[in-house]
């Protein structure tokens, strides 16, 4: 291995003017001492000036490890130096060393140095042992450039370290694996650990950096940390981390580093047990996956007690993980001597139930529960399911003041408020329990967030800039951990959706592995409204089984009226409409139960109406709309909704006046509805028969969708190709793909490739809008 060190330019300054001189002059009667810790060449070096003396045919006295020899070896050499001129060279290590052999040295007056390689030398390793010099920065900085350390990383010798490491010095060892774990910097704690007062440390120091493990800072190098934790001792390592988590628990210090050094290496007992449930809790509030795996880890060395199963429970609840919060909320709720511990389970029962959209069994548990925010809790569970009385009577109980606490009530009575009169003030409310949460933390997991609320109303009542900022906020503070994150980011997908930015919904989409039901049941009807807004029959056809089944697994209520109303639309476009007719009426139930509150109903009813108008069922239609009217007081977003539910039966019965269409959909446009607007001007723009009023309403519907207007005219058909030209034309003419095809010796795949690039270049909505164009282009071109 050590050959590699023999390639040109591989070799210290100090080691290369020293062998320089010997192969000058061979003869000349040298007294050298060459310094530096373990890995830096000294070895080497010693066998480059045996090599040269040997073929000089002079005798020398090359001494290694002189650090390890005996008073009465260091005299012999001392005198073999004094009494004759043969070249004398020692090495040794930076460490205290006898009185002896620092007077011999100090008698040479010469001294060589050996330090690091630098990158460049790295590289050259690097490529002369084979490798990909693109890594010798990586290799650098995980050796530190110690030669020794450099070679091993080339060549992948990583297990000579098991030998080196079982021959130190106890102490030294220890110090290293106190270091790997992080303790190197606790003087007090390591004094412990080595049974040594602080002023014995320096000498236990001197020990490690002479391995050259040690880096800048006296860090333990990359390599190295790993050397400890893989080729050391496993038993020792073991037996040194168990004492220093003892230390610091005796101590009443955190020992949350410590104690990720002991997981998965099989530690057991009571110090150990009390040491992982201690680390666990000093994580929760930045990692719980990682406090879910520190209380696992203590109850599997045998720690055991309500407050370990609350805090794994809590942990694993808020880490996503919610089968094993069940099975633990579940098992507490069994217990009949800790009432404590039976609440808690009430508590992270109902939190997993209400995740999986079983509102009414979450309401009961959580009323059962009695932990603070728990009335809230159930409050809003029992709102979702039209129990308004229930509700307000649940809240009438005051609860402990905390922030925590506030925060749930807080939101709980701006939802129960939000079903009286016009809901107006919900929105403002909900924003403020938003921030007071923000303030307060989460203590324990939450069944939802009042930023998840809040944006659900801000989609309700086309306030889409406040549920994209409530929820933007959510992501960025984490709150309510992993347990809330996706239904955060899938919101945040439904407002984008909603407002017709397709690219960032698209961004927000995730498969159902590893979601729940409710969250589920968002991402499939978001994938479902994608899907329809795109015109994309076949993704259609498979997001409304994903959709129809994520619908099937739970019961409607309040809070998933968003999804029900995508799916109703797609029902009727796929023909399905009489399998969603159950589900519907449920969720008219609920709302039936609470009055039909505007602020919720209005957009089901708009989902609907579009439903009824996709199937030209006129009655239904009509119905939606009074239902719509009947809602325009209570506001702009109601009003707008109305008023294009008049203008779209108006385009269905061709009875429309065109001014009014655009007044309309430019209302919509402006409350952030801009797929919507655009579908409605362009819609009305096929329908008619005032080619003025198309060119208008198709330059509408363009703008509402955030393309700028293009003229619909020549310069429209120059960004075609005479083959897209030929195309447009057979087809505007009513031949189908594959007759087109037929005309013009192509294939009807390629028909429908070039009708998609038509479509894009003009910036059609959809095909009927673009036939609608090209109708109106195409007669004043030819």
């Amino acid at each position: 291995m050590n050959a590699l060190l023999d390639k040109p330019g591989i070799i210290h300054p100090g080691a290369r003017r020293l062998l320089d001189e010997v192969t000058a002059a061979p003869e000349l009667p040298v007294r050298v001492t060459v310094v530096a810790p373990g890995g830096h060449g000294k070895t080497h070096l010693l066998g480059l000036l045996g090599r040269h003396y040997a073929g000089a045919g002079v005798e020398a006295l090359l001494v290694d490890d002189a650090d390890q020899l005996g008073d009465d070896e260091i005299a012999k050499i001392r005198a073999l130096a004094e009494e004759t001129t043969t070249p004398v060279v020692l090495a040794f290590r930076p460490t205290a060393r006898t009185t002896t052999l620092r007077a011999l040295a100090d008698s040479f007056g010469r001294s060589v140095s050996l330090g690091a390689l630098g990158v460049d030398d790295v590289r050259r390793l690097v490529e002369y042992a084979g490798g990909d010099a693109a890594t010798a920065e990586e290799v650098h900085a995980r050796t530190g450039g110690v030669p020794g350390l450099v070679l091993r990383a080339v060549t992948g010798r990583l297990a000579d370290f098991r030998g080196e490491l079982e021959q130190l010095d106890d102490d030294v060892h220890r110090y290293l694996i106190a270091a790997e774990a992080g303790a190197s910097r606790n003087l007090d704690l390591l004094a412990a650990l080595l049974n040594r007062d602080r002023e014995g440390l320096p000498e236990i120091f001197d020990g490690a950096r002479a391995t050259g493990l040690l880096g800048e800072g006296d860090v333990l190098l990359p390599i190295a940390a790993e050397a400890v934790r893989v080729w050391g001792s496993p038993g020792r390592r073991l037996t040194v981390l168990q004492r220093l988590v003892e230390l610091q628990l005796r101590d009443g210090l955190p020992v949350l580093d410590l104690a990720r050094s002991l997981l998965g290496t099989g530690s057991s007992g009571a110090s150990a047990a009390a040491a992982f449930e201690a680390a666990a809790r000093e994580a929760m509030p930045d990692d719980t996956k990682l406090a879910a795996r520190f209380y696992e880890a203590a109850s599997e060395a045998g720690g055991r007690g309500a407050a370990l199963t609350v805090g794994w429970a809590h942990a694993a609840a808020l880490a996503g993980d919610l089968d094993t919060a069940l099975r633990l909320g579940d098992g507490m709720l069994g217990s009949t001597s800790d009432t404590d511990a039976r609440a808690a389970g009430a508590e992270v029962a109902a939190t997993v139930l209400a995740h999986r959209g079983e509102l009414a069994h979450s309401a009961e548990l959580y009323q059962w529960s009695g932990r603070a925010g728990s009335k809230a809790f159930a409050a809003i569970a029992l709102l979702g399911t039209g129990k308004l009385e229930a509700a307000r009577g649940v809240l009438e109980t005051p609860e402990v003041p905390t922030l925590f606490a506030g925060a749930a009530s807080r939101t709980a009575r701006a939802v129960t408020d939000s079903v009286s009169g016009c809901g107006s003030e919900t929105l403002s409310a909900l924003l403020g329990a938003a921030s007071m949460l923000e303030s307060a933390g989460a203590p324990a997991p939450l069944p939802d967030s009042p930023a998840a609320l809040a944006a659900l109303v801000g989609l309700h009542s086309g306030e889409l800039a406040l549920a994209e900022s409530v929820l933007s906020r959510a992501v960025s503070g984490r709150i309510g951990g992993d347990l809330l994150a996706k239904r955060h980011r899938l919101l945040l997908g439904w407002v984008a959706m909603t407002a017709g930015d397709l690219k960032t919904a698209a961004e927000a989409l995730m498969p159902p592995e590893g979601l729940e039901a409710r969250d589920e049941l968002f991402a499939a009807t978001l994938q479902l409204g994608l899907a329809r807004r795109a015109s994309d029959l076949p993704w259609l056809q498979r997001s409304w089984d994903r959709a129809y089944q994520a619908s099937m697994r739970q019961q409607p209520n309040l809070y998933s009226l968003l999804p029900l109303g995508e799916l109703a639309i797609a029902a009727a476009r796929g023909g399905a409409s009489a399998k969603l007719a159950g589900q519907l009426e449920r969720a008219h139930t609920v709302l039936d139960a609470l009055g039909n509150p505007p602020l919720w109903t209005a957009t089901l009813r708009w989902h609907e109406l579009h439903a009824a108008i996709t199937v030209e069922n006129h009655a239904s239609a009509g119905e939606h709309l009074a239902a719509l009217n009947d809602f325009a007081s209570c506001g702009r977003y109601p009003a707008a909704l109305a008023s294009a539910a008049t203008g779209w039966l108006a385009v269905l019965t061709g009875t429309f006046d065109p001014e009014t269409i655009t007044a309309s959909a430019s209302e919509l446009h402006e409350l952030g509805l801009c797929w919507d607007a655009s579908r409605l001007a362009g819609q009305a723009a096929i329908r008619t028969s005032d080619r003025k009023a198309m060119v208008q309403l198709l330059e509408a519907a363009r703008q509402f969708q955030g393309r700028a207007p293009e003229p619909v005219a020549a310069t429209g058909l120059n960004a075609l190709s005479e083959r897209e030209l030929e195309v447009a034309r057979l087809v505007v003419d009513g031949l189908t793909y594959k007759q087109a095809g037929s005309k013009l010796f192509i294939s009807g795949k390629t028909v429908e490739h070039h009708m998609a690039r038509i479509r894009g270049k003009l910036g059609a909505g959809d095909r009927r809008e673009l036939l609608a164009m090209l109708r109106e282009m195409l007669p004043e071109s030819s």
